[in-house]
């Protein structure tokens, strides 16, 4: 099992989850150590993907990536991630993360805050140590909450999505590990990575104990159509968005002047958000208007030995997982095949 490899399973939209079920068993087949589950507000609860990964695997961690703030009551969500560590027997990791900002109006909740983060991991913590949460705060008003029984296999790793400095500072303060977005370039997330680190250190905690989790967006060994559909389908979904477009280009140093050409693109016009309206298929065309370089520098295309060694410069930048996004289990099972074979280091 390589520690520090993972890969997303059901990545994007999942009509049938129950082909999660086959790729946790390719996924834990290929040395992966980490299985992700994104979450989608339809058919792919994240609870009930990580109850039947966790129930088809033995080894793998099984983690959210992620569960969006605000979407679940404090308790709630301490039961799920308690519920899900005890199933799988310690393996469970809970991702954390604001992603649905635009959201939050037409679900009736409040708008996702780093403050409402930091309290309702503390809130967490104290639930799944006994204690009766008596306080009030971002993440909600408590009287009395608490937990009749605590988890047999100890606390799950809390990792916070974040992509900003100080999203970035919060992980390194209050998290066990961070969880980078896709396509970020290597020097991105080796200035990220000393953003935790430094934010760890203090808060007087150990910066090492801090997970730093970067998201590759891969294409290992696919035929030209596939990669199209997994890189640069994906990248659109990202850049056509507005404020994370512009976050991802300011981190990168790329020209921000790209992201107003993309959203003009014909294929997109009337869609609002990408990734909710249309299909990957009809993201490729505007791919077009992407530089090449963007691809070169924060995605990986070609061998699985190639897309092996791009992740090992994330590691080399100070990166503790390179979490493999795009690919199947199964069609990324040659780059895991190559990582153990160049060595990467653990």
């Amino acid at each position: 099992m390589h520690d520090d490899l993972g890969v997303y399973v059901l990545p994007g939209r999942a009509p049938d989850p129950g082909a999660v079920l086959g790729e946790a068993r390719d996924a834990e087949r290929a040395g992966f150590g980490t299985v992700w589950v994104s979450e989608r507000l339809d058919v792919k609860d994240a609870g009930v993907v990580c109850g039947a990964v966790a129930a088809t695997t033995t080894r793998v961690r099984v983690a959210t990536g992620v569960v969006r703030q605000s979407t679940r009551h404090p308790l709630t969500l301490a039961s799920m991630a308690a519920t899900a560590h005890a199933l799988s027997g310690g393996r469970f990791v809970l991702g954390l993360g604001r992603g649905m900002g635009a959201l939050a109006p037409s679900l009736g909740v409040p708008n996702p805050t780093l403050a409402g983060l930091e309290h309702l991991v503390s809130v967490l913590r104290r639930l799944w140590a006994g204690e009766r949460v008596t306080e009030e705060g971002p993440a909600g008003s408590f009287r009395g909450m608490r937990f009749s029984d605590l988890p047999p296999h100890g606390t799950p790793p809390v990792v916070l999505a974040t992509i900003g400095p100080r999203g970035l500072e919060l992980a390194g303060r209050a998290f066990d590990g961070v969880l980078l977005h896709p396509f970020l370039s290597v020097d991105a997330v080796a200035e990220s990575v000393a953003t935790v680190r430094g934010a760890a250190e203090r808060a007087g905690r150990d910066p090492a104990a801090v997970r730093v989790v970067t998201t590759l967006v891969a294409a290992p060994d696919l035929s030209a159509e596939r990669a199209d559909l997994a890189v640069r389908a994906r990248a659109v979904s990202y850049f056509q968005v507005r404020g994370l477009g512009e976050l991802l280009v300011g981190r990168n140093g790329w020209d921000p002047a790209v992201l107003e050409r993309l959203r003009r693109h014909p294929s997109l016009a009337g869609g609002g958000i990408a990734d909710t309206a249309f299909t990957r298929d009809r993201l490729v065309a505007s791919a077009e208007v992407l530089p090449d370089a963007w691809f070169a520098e924060g995605a990986a295309v070609g061998t699985g030995a190639h897309c092996a060694a791009r992740g090992a410069q994330y590691r080399a930048a100070g990166a503790d997982e390179v979490l493999v996004h795009g690919a199947s289990p199964a069609e990324a099972a040659g780059m895991a095949a190559a990582w153990a074979a160049i060595g990467v280091p653990s």
